[in-house]
């Protein structure tokens, strides 16, 4: 049996990074309500510096490195993604509209079927 260590090591200076992430954030929300007299412009330019702030504290973090490093990973497997050719996606798309003509056709068909069933047959309800 294969035990696995799992890392948490969280140190008290990126609790306060997170904390100091969480406080400009919400300081810029608070200092854009407070400055309700002053310009729109100036409200607008706190709240983006304040939560720019935010961000870029949060990416010192070692948090916002292993989100840093994870979106660094999946670029790397974006780039080994085959895509389809415009006439294999193209058909694919009309594949797909094609079935969903047919589907509907079926459950009309079918909702009508029982519906005269129901209806006209069982009940005898004429309309």
């Amino acid at each position: 049996m294969a035990t696995t260590d799992i890392d948490t090591v969280s140190t008290s200076a990126d609790k306060a990074k997170l904390a100091a992430t969480g406080l400009l954030v919400i300081g810029g929300v608070a200092a854009f309500y407070l400055l309700g007299k002053q310009d729109l412009w100036l409200r607008v330019v706190t709240l983006l510096v304040l939560i720019a702030a935010g961000i870029a504290v949060f990416f010192t973090s070692a948090q916002g490195k292993e989100l840093t490093a994870f979106g660094q990973d999946s670029l790397k497997e974006l780039r080994k993604v085959v895509w389809p050719t415009r006439p294999e996606a193209t058909q694919m798309t009309l594949y797909v509209f094609a079935f969903v003509v047919v589907m509907a056709l079926f459950l009309w068909l079918t909702d009508k079927a029982l519906e005269w069933a129901l209806y006209d047959l069982i009940l005898g309800w004429k309309r």
